[in-house]
């Protein structure tokens, strides 16, 4: 069957497994929302509703209510750890401070507090103390590869040491690794003025511009900029933004560049230089689905550089990613309007109000950011994904129209607006444009398996082109295995095809696949009813009614439940 998952226009950042000590154990249920626990006044009722916000990831309430539970129970270390990451996880870092020093009173060995007493002296500027701290920070584990980033900058603000480097070298032979010292490494040859050092740094970490990060992007081409060589950094920027087209980040630096303004320094005090290695760290950490340890690091970079709009934008996608809406939208709101992220992060805001299923307000926003600039597609589709997951489809083809029409030219990558468009065509009834619009697509991304299967599938549904359908859903099933809708549509090309055996392996395949799937059930249904298995048919049928099939679907159904099957022939549309 075709899949009713819309394709997302704008992705949040991929992280989601807790890693962290002493924090709520991911495999426990999530039941309720802490404001649907009911509490006491008592120790242990505030206890219960901050371990379940713990659980659901509700960081300010899970504070409050511990927060509550540890004035009772001040002795219980267990619970000032778990109100203490809390705090940290919700961003609270001054009310982390204190506990993060009772902790390392009672706990010495304690990774995580000690990192806040340490972030709390740098942004004291208490550089000293700072520097006494990590002393004692372990060379393994998480602290062994923050602390020669920390220790680097540190080194720089106390002493103005004019060798920086070698206290992070001993990330520069880490696996995985390389880039991060590199991008320091330059960072702080530019602070103590070493221009070839930092340039050869800087080159290294951006050695596939292609590929490179945004931060090293604009740490390079600030480098560049300041040292008078504008066409290099122009050709940066471009080169960047070949492989990355819909980016806005880099419009400012662009303009700065025609007007033959030069930039300040990325990075330069200790604390800006410690919020980078923290935000860097963040980074990482939601690649290896470390959300709340990335949560924290990001909450902790922002603590140190208040206008860090791209950690902003990090903590507020990893929010996102823990389904924290509200949060997340709380965060992209404090990014100020001249920030070269206030588009990006309001484009994230209509994505998270939909998520919340405030449509409309969604809908309103995007139509504001079309306005707002009307050269630019990517709210546009935005809004064609969101009016066609409400059903709203001649408004979606509208939208998706005036998107396509911004696209000098149709590149790969444009496929998923033509396949998107293709189904709002579809289902208001304009199979012609929508062909055109799926074979448009095929051509782009040949093997792209939801075309292939949306496609192969509306022949089979029109009993048109069934052995080039079969082809391109058999590729499609070869690309997606594991998908029970791709799955679906191969056993119901079969089973048009009149191979009823072969439909009941797929379809049996499919309905293991998408069990609460209704329409994948009435299939497997028909295929039971043509090889003879009519009490497993009517379970089926039964299951699809249960399922909550779309209107359309109940009366066709109830009919099979009552008279089965005609025996008719089955390219005829059964259901």
């Amino acid at each position: 069957m075709r899949s009713r998952s819309p394709i997302l226009a704008i992705t949040a950042v991929a992280a989601i497994t807790v890693l962290v000590a002493c924090t709520p154990d991911e495999n426990e249920p999530v039941l309720q929302t802490a404001a649907e626990v009911k509490t006491t006044a008592s120790p242990s009722g505030n206890y219960l509703a901050g371990r379940q916000a713990q659980i659901n990831r509700d960081f300010g309430s899970a504070s409050s209510f511990l927060g509550k539970a540890l004035k009772v129970s001040p002795e219980n270390t267990p619970l000032l750890r778990n109100t203490f990451l809390a705090r940290l996880a919700d961003g609270d870092i001054s009310a982390a401070v204190p506990m993060a020093r009772e902790i390392v009173k009672r706990e010495k060995t304690e990774a995580i507090p000690k990192l806040i007493l340490l972030v709390d002296a740098v942004e004291r500027d208490d550089l000293a103390a700072a520097d006494k701290l990590l002393a004692g920070f372990p060379d393994s584990g998480f602290t062994g590869f923050i602390k020669p980033l920390v220790a680097s900058w540190v080194t720089v603000g106390k002493s103005g040491d004019t060798n920086p480097l070698e206290a992070l070298s001993p990330l520069k032979n880490q696996s995985g690794l390389r880039i991060l010292y590199e991008l320091h490494a330059a960072l702080l040859s530019d602070v103590v003025g070493h221009t070839a050092d930092a340039e050869k740094h800087y080159k290294l970490a951006a050695k596939n511009v292609r590929r490179s990060t945004l931060r090293v992007v604009q740490g390079y081409g600030h480098h560049l900029e300041r040292s008078g060589k504008t066409e290099q950094a122009r050709l940066l920027y471009d080169t960047y933004l070949t492989e990355n087209p819909d980016s806005v980040v880099l419009g400012p630096a662009i303009a700065r560049l025609d007007k033959g303004v030069k930039p300040d320094l990325l990075v330069s005090t200790p604390a800006e230089g410690i919020a980078e290695a923290l935000f860097n760290i963040a980074g990482m950490m939601t690649q290896q689905n470390s959300a709340q340890l990335a949560l924290i690091c990001g909450q902790l970079a922002l603590h140190l550089r208040k206008d860090f709009d791209l950690a902003r934008m990090l903590v507020a996608g990893i929010l996102e990613t823990m389904t924290r809406n509200e949060d997340a939208i709380a965060i992209y709101r404090q990014i100020d309007q001249m920030s070269p992220f206030y588009w990006s992060a309001r484009l994230r805001v209509a994505g998270n109000l939909e998520a919340l299923d405030r449509d409309e307000d969604a809908i309103n926003l995007l139509r504001v950011l079309t306005k707002e600039d009307d050269k630019r597609a990517e709210p546009l589709v935005s809004l064609g994904d969101l009016l066609r997951s409400n059903k709203r489809f001649a408004d979606s083809v509208a939208a998706y129209d005036r998107a396509i029409e911004l696209l000098p030219v149709l590149e790969k990558r444009h496929w998923s607006i033509l396949y998107s468009r293709g189904i709002s065509l579809e289902r208001a009834k304009q199979w012609e444009r929508a062909e055109r619009d799926f074979m448009r697509a095929l051509e782009l991304n040949p093997d792209q398996p939801y075309v292939l299967n949306y496609l192969g599938y509306s022949w089979v549904d029109q009993g048109i082109n069934l052995d080039q359908a079969r082809k391109m859903i058999e590729r499609a099933v070869k690309l997606r295995p594991n998908d029970g809708y791709i799955v679906d549509s191969l056993g119901w090309v079969l089973y048009r095809l009149r191979d009823f055996e072969g439909a009941v392996g797929n379809l049996e395949r499919a309905v293991e696949l998408r069990p609460n799937d209704p329409i994948i059930n009435d299939h497997l249904g028909d295929a039971y009813w043509r090889v003879g298995r009519y009490t497993e048919a009517r379970f089926q049928w039964q299951r699809a009614l249960i399922l909550k099939p779309d209107d359309d679907q109940i009366s066709a159904i109830e009919d099979k439940l009552l008279r089965g099957l005609k025996m008719s022939d089955s390219g005829e549309k059964d259901s």
